[in-house]
């Protein structure tokens, strides 16, 4: 038997996740890891590069320990999207930041006020606003680290970095690249113009290799640091969102996935030459198809929210689930089947829809609640919290609508939210779409075995790939009387929504985030 191995670094967790050619997942270790904030340096999310090499290593070598090293014929990464690394002239490690890194909140306002309008030209080009991109990180470098910047002989991203360690090449892939910003969507390489337009170095930037291309083989030192043999080849990954949806089998244009994690992406398929909204609304990346892009919204801890309210409200919930032997979640969306649609009107106050390019949240809130409690408790605030994921959802994929000129009918709807039959009908009937279940437990690193897969001729490309292993598991029609129920919700969300933000605004309440350089 051959294997395809893929390595999914994300925010919180390292995994490597081994796969057999024909997509079935057959071991997987995972090693959680944390970004550490610099003393004196607010918001920063510092990258450990010693520290976490050892942590990919430990993860292969667990991961492959009970087959033969010479079967494993390729493997690729994913990674987290905008966390970068620099590099010297020698390949060494340097610096690096994880993706939310926000310590260039000063240097973003500086590019605002000094290059009136630049924000507004890179974001046509590359889809992309300064918020989290590398500009403003490689600025805060600049003025506060010269000695390092003067050094710097490269960039990567994370994934990136995990291939240049296991192949001794430095080179990046689109989908993962875009994110830095100095990015070109239609020609999909570095704008390195970019760069020079506002004072920093151009000649950074490595070769860029669409995924499913071969880096080369594993170095020797590799081969003894991970137990990988010497003959397996290393490909060019990409980022997690994108190699997440071809795990999902979203690779045609028009095709479009919800995915319900920790926050909510909404992804749709659009051609590489379809310019971006005027208004900087909606973030667009490339695919890991070429010839694509992704329009994305993101929906900001609907997961997190959840969990919040499961742990701090939810102690009976709890108590009855360790009894009958399943995850709360069940309990908790059984009881609010009996809850009637719309929750009672309850508005709940968390993450604003996707406005990219000023983009801040209101206080966390509930509105509408009253004092009965049959009808105002756990359960109804539960749903309500399901219900209104998927609102802000169905906001964003309308953006996205209006925009690209894509109609959305169908949905592919994955991650830990799409366990729950309920929350999958609710998305169901407020985007009036057929929302689609498909049957994989780990989209993400099927995506990067398939890119491995594509790099040694197992598929012939991503397309063929995730025709031949993606098999959908349920479907969920919408309910038009509930729709009808939704589209009135949606809007009374939407006005008090902006009226929550006025009290932010006014000093009254305090964001629940708010994007750097806004403050």
């Amino acid at each position: 038997m051959k294997y395809l191995l893929a390595i999914d670094a994300g925010t919180g967790s390292i995994r490597a996740v081994l796969f057999d050619t024909k997509g079935n997942q057959l071991a997987m270790s995972q090693r959680e890891w944390t970004h550490l904030e610099e003393d004196g340096i607010p918001n920063s999310m510092s990258f450990d590069f010693e520290q976490n090499w050892s942590l990919v290593c430990s993860c292969i070598q667990e991961a492959i320990q009970d087959v033969n090293a010479d079967d494993i014929l390729a493997l690729s990464a994913t990674s987290m999207r905008e966390g970068i690394v620099l590099y010297d002239a020698d390949g060494n490690e340097l610096w690096g930041v994880a993706n939310v890194d926000a310590r260039a909140a000063d240097e973003v306002k500086y590019l605002k006020e000094n290059y009136p309008g630049i924000e507004e030209e890179f974001y046509k080009k590359s889809g992309q606003t300064f918020a989290l991109g590398a500009l403003p990180r490689l600025l805060w470098l600049k003025n506060n680290r010269p000695d390092i910047y003067k050094k710097v002989a490269s960039i990567s991203m994370i994934g990136d970095w995990i291939l240049a360690k296991l192949s001794g090449k430095i080179a990046v892939d689109p989908s993962n690249a875009g994110t830095t910003g100095i990015f070109s969507l239609v020609s999909r390489k570095w704008e390195k113009e970019m760069a020079k337009r506002v004072g920093l170095k151009d000649d950074i930037f490595p070769a860029v290799l669409e995924t499913g291309e071969v880096l080369g083989n594993v170095t020797q030192e590799a081969s003894h640091e991970t137990g990988l043999n010497k003959l397996t080849q290393v490909v060019m990954g990409g980022g997690d969102v994108q190699l997440g949806s071809v795990g999902l089998g979203v690779v045609n244009e028009g095709d479009v996935a919800v995915l319900g994690g920790s926050f909510w992406q909404q992804v749709v398929n659009i051609k590489s030459d379809v310019t971006p909204p005027n208004d900087m609304g909606i973030r667009v990346n490339p695919h890991v198809v070429e010839g694509l892009s992704q329009a994305e919204g993101i929906t900001f801890f609907s997961g997190l929210v959840m969990r919040w309210f499961r742990d701090a409200f939810c102690q009976l919930e709890k108590l009855e689930a360790k009894e009958q032997g399943c995850d709360v979640y069940e309990v908790l969306e059984n009881k609010a089947q009996n809850v009637p649609v719309g929750s009672y009107e309850i508005l709940p106050i968390f993450s604003d829809s996707m406005k990219y390019g000023k983009w801040y949240h209101a206080s966390p809130s509930f509105l509408n609640l009253g004092l009965d409690s049959e009808k105002y408790n756990t359960i109804s605030i539960f749903r309500a919290l399901e219900e209104n994921a998927a609102i802000v959802s169905s906001i964003n994929l309308e953006k996205i609508e209006a925009f690209s000129g894509i109609k959305i009918e169908k949905i592919v709807f994955a991650g830990g939210a799409s366990k729950g039959e309920l929350w999958s009908q609710i998305l169901a009937d407020v985007t009036g779409c057929e929302v689609t279940i498909p049957k994989v437990t780990e989209a993400t690193a099927l995506g990067g075995a398939m890119a491995a897969g594509v790099g040694v001729g197992v598929y012939d490309t991503l397309e063929d790939a995730a025709e031949k292993l993606v098999v959908l598991d349920k479907k969920y029609m919408p309910n038009r009387k509930n729709k009808e129920v939704y589209d009135k919700l949606k809007k009374k969300w939407q006005k008090a929504y902006e009226v929550q933000l006025g009290l932010v605004d006014s000093g009254v309440t305090q964001s629940m985030w708010m994007a750097p350089g806004l403050v």
